[in-house]
Formats: structure tokens, C-alpha cells, sequence
């Protein structure tokens, strides 16, 4: 990291593995994850200049553009860059057992009311915990589940 900061790049407020450079109207944004680095700007000379200094410094290999990190998908087009999370969802659902379900197009009833149910079958806190974790990675690209994944995780 050091030796980003010594090449010009300044650290992110937001997170300590973003990284930017502006040079006049450009710019080059990249993120450390682990052992990968996802990266991008507006001037192929920046970013040629980027990866030109990392090879030099570190042992690199390009694998092409973005197309799936930290289960989002990216679609690059000349209309604009969309995200969205439709294999992270499905696989969810196939992880769950929830695959075979009934859709539909209400993700929550709105008058059921959500109470303990003493004698209910005992659930695994654990794995009923690591759902909702992964319920709420997945409201990153779905802000309608929020509301449901809010009301599930109090109970």
C-alpha cells in the first residue's frame, strides 16, 4: 500500500483498499481485494501507466474485463456499466433448498404479522443468521428487499 501511495495514488476515504489518481480531467480508480485488484478509468494512458508500474513492482497477471467480483455481475456496454446479482440470488436460492418455490411478485405480505412461535420446530441460529447476512450482501443491487430482510432479521 505504501508503495501506491508513493506512486501518486491517493487512498479512499470510504475504504483503505480504494485507490485514485486524477491527472487533469482523468482519472483511475482501483480496489485491492485480497489477492485481486479490479481497476478502471477514463484515459487508457493511465491505465496502461498502472498496470506498467504494478508489473514492475509485483508479480501480475491480467485476466480481461470485469465480468463477475464479490458475487456481482458487470455488463459493460456503450450505453453504461450495470451491475446486478441474479447468479449470487439463484445460487442463494439453490443453497437454501429455496429453488423449487412458488414465485411471486410481492416479496412480503403486508399483513401477515411475524411472531415467536413457541411451538414451532427449533431452527439453527446459526444458519438462519448466515442467511440473513447473505439476505442483506444481497440487497446491495435489490434495495426493494430491504424492508423484508429488516423484519426477518428481528426474528
Amino acid at each position: 500500500m505504501n508503495f501506491l501511495v508513493k506512486e501518486g495514488y491517493i487512498r479512499g476515504s470510504v475504504s483503505n483498499t480504494l485507490f485514485i489518481q486524477e491527472q487533469a480531467e482523468k482519472i483511475n480508480i482501483f480496489h485491492i481485494y485480497v489477492d485481486d485488484i479490479i481497476f478502471g478509468g477514463t484515459s487508457q494512458e493511465l491505465v496502461d501507466a498502472f498496470v506498467a508500474s504494478m508489473t514492475r513492482k509485483f508479480e501480475m497477471s491480467m485476466v480481461g474485463e470485469l465480468k463477475y467480483f464479490l458475487g456481482l455481475q458487470i455488463t459493460q456496454s456503450e450505453e453504461g456499466v450495470f451491475i446486478s446479482q441474479n447468479t449470487y440470488g439463484k445460487n442463494l436460492l439453490k443453497r437454501f433448498k429455496l429453488d423449487q418455490c412458488k414465485e411471486v411478485k410481492t416479496l412480503m405480505s403486508i399483513t401477515t404479522k411475524l411472531t415467536r412461535d413457541e411451538e414451532g420446530v427449533n431452527v439453527d441460529p446459526t444458519l438462519y443468521r448466515g442467511m440473513i447476512g447473505i439476505l442483506l450482501y444481497l440487497t446491495t443491487s435489490r434495495p426493494d428487499l430491504c424492508l423484508s430482510v429488516g423484519i426477518y432479521m428481528r426474528f
